[in-house]
């Protein structure tokens, strides 16, 4: 099959994303009276991104995105670490409160890094398993169920291990709440465009990949499909 031209820029996008989502997520917002971290605002994005690639590329291009993200958080988090214990220079400087957030930013990242290979695998996942069940029907209802299920699990895995000890229980299972609710509205309000734009790619790639003999193994680094793979031309 042909090189895709445009799933070089969706995973880009996508480990950009997963970046800000982390990098933001140490501050806490209050949104029409609901508490949340910033990195939630944002964070949906990758999810409907991994949308776009599972439902046009592949899970198996969805994957690469996974690990190519886990990559680059891996790099933010050590190179955060070797930065704050560089010396800093004598005169008058914000370094120590740049330092303070890096390192309280570290268990951020851990939980990001969990929640993330738990959340975004399972999304990917049950996009390509729901394409096959409703053979490509149904985008947006497939779109929006994949992630209400991968920002629950998501959203539960991230708040625990971020904030376990650091707030009261009430207000824990608050903020889960809260960190869901905004990633489905986000999802809702960007299904227009996703769907849309799915349906552009596949004429513009001219491809519609389907998850068919898929190994879903999150260990496996197959990347490769075959032409019978691709059921663009079957239901032009």
């Amino acid at each position: 099959m042909a090189q895709p031209r445009f799933l070089f820029i969706l995973m880009l996008a996508y480990c950009v994303s997963i970046l800000l989502a982390n990098w933001f997520d140490p501050r806490l917002v209050s949104l029409f009276g609901l508490v949340t971290d910033a990195g939630t605002i944002i964070f949906p994005l990758s999810f409907i991104i991994s949308d776009l690639i599972t439902e046009v590329y592949g899970y198996k291009k969805a994957r690469q995105a996974i690990y190519l993200g886990f990559i680059f958080n891996m790099v933010f988090l050590i190179y955060g670490q070797i930065v704050v214990h560089l010396p800093s220079p004598t005169f008058p400087n914000h370094n120590t409160e740049f330092d303070e957030l890096m390192k309280a930013d570290v268990r951020i990242v851990i939980a990001s890094i969990c929640s993330y290979f738990c959340a975004e695998p399972v999304n990917s996942w049950i996009i390509a398993k729901l394409k096959l069940l409703t053979q490509g029907r149904k985008m947006a209802l497939r779109f929006l169920s994949s992630t209400a299920i991968a920002a629950a699990l998501d959203s539960c895995i991230f708040s625990v291990v971020a904030f376990y000890g650091v707030m009261s229980t009430d207000n824990l299972i608050n903020l889960i709440m809260t960190m869901w609710l905004i990633k489905i509205i986000v999802e809702i309000l960007g299904l227009p465009i996703s769907v849309n734009l799915a349906e552009k790619l596949k004429k513009t790639e001219k491809l519609d990949i389907y998850d068919i003999d898929t190994k879903f193994s999150l260990l496996s680094l197959d990347s490769q499909y075959q032409a019978s793979d691709n059921h663009y031309k079957a239901e032009a």
